[in-house]
């Protein structure tokens, strides 16, 4: 079974063969275009709605897209939200995964449904387009490690995400001290770490302070602090409902100005639980 961005790959070779838009994906699944952009973008689905994407595109991809035998059960299905295998090179870009995945499984898929495969991959390439692998899970058992990520977001005028040094690495915590000090979380591989850049939300998070969030908050689920794109750029801000059509962006250092920011063009990321000093937001 393809896991990862080679599984999100498929989804996108799949529609293109359809002849459906994202939106109309969307809106047949019920959910918010952002969603279906992450199926593609990192190939993150639940699996229970996976098996509905496999039986949607049946009629123009067979199981042999997806990486599985004919004859494949609900049960056998892997957790999508692996790495990939540690024996497969690293893509280095989405053309070069989107190549990968048409070399092993795109043979169903016509002519023009792989060059235009290939054209979005490689305009993605091009365009600035940021990337961040939330998919390492944790270990299983009384004390598991959460994956600390190599992105800075900015609680500022906006972060690029890029390579840079981070002296702080995975930790390993418990999780039921965390739900003991008030941390809501399902399961502990949803919990990963990140780290605030700047000062426009001191003092709840000060500069560079080490960040509990919850990946598996994909949408607005009420006022909080969020690590969300906007704008080409990666934040930690607190969001509230604006109106129908935007979010208030809100710095909690006063001397930032708040902003208004629209609704359909901010992808939140996850929500952020807790500041490494202990400070429950």
């Amino acid at each position: 079974m393809l896991t990862g961005p080679e599984l999100g790959a498929a989804i996108e070779a799949a529609r293109i063969a359809k002849g459906v838009s994202k939106k109309k994906l969307a809106d047949d699944f019920q959910v918010k275009p952002p969603s279906v952009q992450g199926w593609v973008k990192n190939g993150r689905i639940d699996k229970s709605k996976l098996m509905d994407v496999i039986a949607y595109f049946s009629d123009v991809v067979g199981p042999e897209h997806w990486g599985l035998r004919p004859g494949f059960t609900y049960e056998s299905l892997p957790d999508v939200a692996t790495d990939q295998s540690a024996e497969e090179p690293a893509a280095t870009s989405a053309a070069d995964m989107v190549r990968n995945m048409l070399a092993k499984q795109g043979k169903g898929l016509s002519e023009t449904a792989r060059a235009q495969l290939m054209a979005a991959a490689e305009a993605t390439d091009k365009g600035n387009v940021i990337t961040v692998d939330f998919s390492r899970p944790g270990l299983v058992g009384d004390e598991v490690w959460i994956a600390h990520y190599d992105v800075r977001a900015a609680m500022g005028g906006g972060q690029n995400a890029h390579d840079f040094p981070e002296m702080l690495k995975d930790i390993r915590v418990s999780p039921s001290h965390l739900r003991e000090i008030g941390v809501e979380f399902e399961e502990h591989y949803h919990l990963k770490m990140v780290t605030g850049w700047g000062q426009s939300m001191e003092p709840t998070i000060k500069h560079r302070d080490p960040l509990i969030v919850n990946i598996n908050i994909r949408e607005f689920v009420g006022d909080g602090i969020y690590l969300f794109y906007w704008d080409d750029h990666i934040y930690i801000k607190r969001l509230q409902v604006a109106d129908e059509d935007h979010f208030e962006m809100i710095s909690d250092n006063t001397r930032h100005k708040d902003r208004l920011i629209r609704r359909d063009m901010t992808y939140i990321q996850a929500r952020v639980l807790l500041v490494w000093n202990a400070h429950l937001v």
